[in-house]
């Protein structure tokens, strides 16, 4: 078991990414789409635990990303691994709203944080539909019962 980052209590989502040389760019820093791409990897993680994560390609009702604004803290370079984590801290209509933390394991401090819309949409229909009460209930139960979330500031993967 790894101790995580304590800014990271109250995400249950929490996923682990290495770094690679190829993630840095011209400027000699990891580029800013990758910081999104992390954060993708911990949304998707989410979405499969709550079991909105369709089978692919997409059909039926999944979701879908609506709207990503990204706020970078410190500029990261190889070697590191980051600690992505991902939580959902509201629940409209037909959407919801996620944020990521994005923590430097090497500087021990947040990266970044982000903030993506998930819509629920029909994809035979291509329209969006509401969050079904399964759904809310499977987000609840993750926010309050994590399976993978650092308790107290300590957990593993």
């Amino acid at each position: 078991m790894k101790p995580w980052h304590e800014s990271l209590v109250g995400y249950p989502v929490v996923v682990t990414v290495p770094l690679l040389w190829g993630d840095q760019d011209a400027f000699g820093h990891v580029n800013n789409i990758v910081y999104l791409r992390w954060c993708e990897t911990a949304r998707v993680e989410y979405l499969v635990r709550i079991g909105l994560w369709p089978p692919l390609p997409p059909a039926g009702i999944g979701p879908i990303l609506a709207s990503i604004s990204c706020d970078y803290k410190r500029p990261l370079t190889y070697p590191d691994t980051v600690d992505i984590g991902a939580r959902v801290t509201r629940i409209g209509n037909r959407s919801f709203r996620m944020q990521h933390r994005v923590i430097s394991q090497a500087l021990n401090t947040i990266a970044a944080e982000v903030d993506s819309t998930i819509v629920v949409l029909d994809y035979a229909g291509n329209k969006a539909v509401p969050v079904s009460d399964d759904c809310r209930k499977a987000i609840e139960d993750l926010e309050t019962n994590p399976q993978d979330a650092p308790p107290d500031g300590a957990g593993g993967e």
